[in-house]
C-alpha cells in the first residue's frame, strides 16, 4: 500500500464513520454505507469495510480503557465498563453497525469474522479488568458480562454529562492523591 492509498483509505474511513454516526442519529438502519464516495474503490467489499470499522472501534476502545485505568486504578472493572461506554458514545454509528452485523451477518465468513472479533474484544475487557489471567472462553464470558453491564447505561446518541466518575473527582481520595502527586 502506497502512502497516497493509505491516506486515501483513512480519509474514506473517516467519511464512513461520520456517515454511520449521522445515520444513527436519524434512526436510519445500521447498514454498511457502501454508497459513501470512495468505499467501493478503497475497501472493495462489505467484509473489508467492516474489518476496518472493527479495527477502528477496537483501537478507540483500547485507548479509553488505558485512560480510564489510569484515572481509576482502584476499580478496574468499573473503569473498563466506563471505557466501553465512552467508546460507544464516541462512535455510536460504528457501534450500531458492528452490533447489526454481529447479529445479522450477510454470510458465513462475516459471521466467523464477527465472532472472532467480538471474542477478542471480550477477552481484552476481562483481562484489563483483572477478571481473567489468560485469553480463552472463560475470559470471553467475563468480558461479555462487563460489556452487558456497560450497555445497561448506554443510550445510543447520548453523551455522558461529565468526565469525572465517582471516586475520582477532585474531592475524592483518588482525586486528592493525584493532585498531590502532580504538584
Amino acid at each position: 500500500m502506497t502512502w497516497t492509498s493509505h491516506h486515501r483509505r483513512a480519509d474514506v474511513l473517516r467519511d464512513v464513520i461520520r456517515t454511520v454516526d449521522e445515520r444513527q442519529r436519524t434512526d436510519t438502519p445500521a447498514d454498511l454505507p457502501m454508497d459513501v464516495e470512495g468505499v467501493a474503490e478503497t475497501f472493495g467489499d462489505e467484509l473489508s469495510l467492516l474489518g476496518a470499522l472493527q479495527l477502528r472501534w477496537h483501537t478507540r476502545l483500547a485507548g479509553h480503557v488505558e485512560r480510564r485505568l489510569s484515572d481509576q486504578p482502584l476499580d478496574l472493572e468499573g473503569a473498563v465498563a466506563l471505557a466501553w461506554l465512552s467508546a460507544a458514545e464516541d462512535m455510536p454509528g460504528t457501534r450500531a453497525v458492528l452490533d447489526h452485523y454481529a447479529a445479522h451477518p450477510t454470510d458465513a465468513e462475516m459471521a466467523r469474522v464477527m465472532t472472532v472479533a467480538t471474542g477478542k474484544e471480550h477477552e481484552m475487557l476481562a483481562l484489563m479488568a483483572g477478571r481473567a489471567s489468560a485469553p480463552g472462553p472463560a475470559a470471553q464470558q467475563v468480558g461479555r458480562a462487563i460489556e452487558l453491564g456497560a450497555r445497561t447505561s448506554y443510550v445510543p446518541g447520548r453523551r455522558q454529562r461529565s468526565t469525572s466518575h465517582p471516586g475520582t473527582g477532585p474531592t475524592s481520595l483518588v482525586g486528592r492523591l493525584k493532585a498531590v502527586l502532580a504538584a
